[in-house]
């Protein structure tokens, strides 16, 4: 600025001089129609550049304002889409307290003016769902429908918690639908892969579920828990299936057909034991068990054979006694035959073996001894003993 002031001073002192220096200062003459002006060349130089100098100065003070008003807009413009970012961001933080109700009324009330429609309407309808309201979540549901599904801008997130919402509402053939709809991406992503072996056995699509099984059981991501409860209800749902639609031969013929690996997959071969005792086909399943139970290293899968429905259990009790003859206080036995001695209905060698289990027992009693042996108690009329045995365990 200090420069360009000692410019212009410079140049009207310049400007200034020149004539006096040549002896000349100099007319110009200007004419427009009757009107004349004459100056000389000095005065007009300096008038020039005033105007020049008043001009550069309108400019500026004009590109001032409008860079003013320019923000004042921005703000005016986008002040409501602002108050719905700040109303987004509030209604996500009431849904993590578990304010659900103030989380719907800010999601809602965000969801156009933020310009976040899918995600705000999406956790609306989940807030809804929180609270048990059927029809603002059908509602929230609704507007999430009529929005553009394009995988690339929405994400998979939001569609799988759109088909966890409808899980929850049962409403299974619009969840088929959106699964179905984004299937390809089933092998790329495991929770994807989950809600469809959910929605399968809800379907009592039992051997389109263990196939997906395969696929399970590979994903690091997936609690194994959780693919020992889909293993159970699958292979059960499907056996039982095979044996109500068809016969016994179509279930053995299935089971033979079996790798080896699953055969030996405790889950899935209790599974195949449960289907046998409940309908009661007792030779094959003794075949199974009962060298399961003779050699007695597998602590885990014999808890498992003695929860079934068992009806024939004589030669499963001798080998169970073979054992306690090595050990007469081993608790895993005494449990044992105790389990077995009921379902055989031999009440007072279940009894014996559970009030010896209850004497010996150091820490309280597992919550299937305790039914078994309070059945056992209200089998033999003893009311009084298996109140006070449900009543305090141990």
């Amino acid at each position: 600025m200090i420069k360009l002031i000692v410019f212009v001073l410079l140049f009207f002192a310049a400007v200034a001089s020149v004539p006096f220096l040549i002896g000349e200062k100099g007319y110009i003459l200007i004419a427009m129609g009757d009107i004349t002006i004459e100056s000389s060349v000095v005065t007009a130089i300096i008038m020039l550049t005033l105007v020049f100098i008043g001009l550069m100065i309108v400019i500026k003070i004009m590109r001032g304002g409008f860079k003013l008003s320019l923000g004042a807009w921005n703000k005016i413009v986008f002040a409501s889409r602002r108050r719905g970012q700040r109303d987004l961001n509030k209604g996500i933080a009431a849904f993590l307290l578990g304010d659900y109700q103030q989380a719907e009324h800010l999601l809602a009330k965000s969801a156009e003016p933020s310009q976040q429609q899918k995600i705000a309407y999406l956790m609306a309808a989940s807030a809804a769902q929180k609270q048990d309201l059927g029809t603002n979540t059908d509602h929230y549901l609704q507007l999430v429908a009529h929005q553009e599904q394009e995988l690339k801008d929405v994400g998979l997130e939001n569609i799988l918690v759109q088909i966890k919402i409808l899980l929850s509402r049962e409403e299974f053939n619009k969840a088929r639908e959106l699964i179905d709809e984004h299937h390809r991406h089933i092998g790329h992503d495991a929770r994807l892969l989950a809600l469809e072996i959910d929605l399968c056995l809800i379907e009592k699509r039992f051997e389109k579920a263990i196939e997906w099984l395969n696929k399970a059981r590979k994903e690091k991501s997936i609690d194994n828990d959780k693919v020992i409860q889909w293993e159970k209800a699958a292979f059960t749902g499907h056996l039982n299936l095979l044996i109500t639609a068809t016969d016994r031969d179509a279930l053995f013929s299935y089971w033979q057909k079996l790798p080896r690996k699953l055969k030996q997959n405790h889950t899935v071969l209790l599974a195949y034991c449960q289907v046998l005792a409940e309908h009661k086909i007792i030779e094959p399943l003794e075949k199974l068990i009962l060298p399961v139970v003779k050699k007695g290293a597998d602590t885990s899968l014999i808890n498992g054979i003695k929860a079934l429905p068992l009806s024939s259990c004589d030669d499963l009790i001798i080998a169970v006694e073979k054992h306690l003859h090595k050990n007469p206080e081993e608790q895993h036995w005494l449990s044992c035959l105790g389990h077995f001695a009921y379902a055989g209905q031999k009440l007072t060698l279940a009894e014996k073996a559970f009030n010896t289990l209850y004497q010996k027992s150091t820490t309280k009693l597992c919550e299937q001894d305790i039914k078994v042996y309070a059945k056992t108690l209200l089998s033999l009329e003893k009311h009084e003993q298996a109140a006070k045995l449900l009543l305090n365990p141990k």
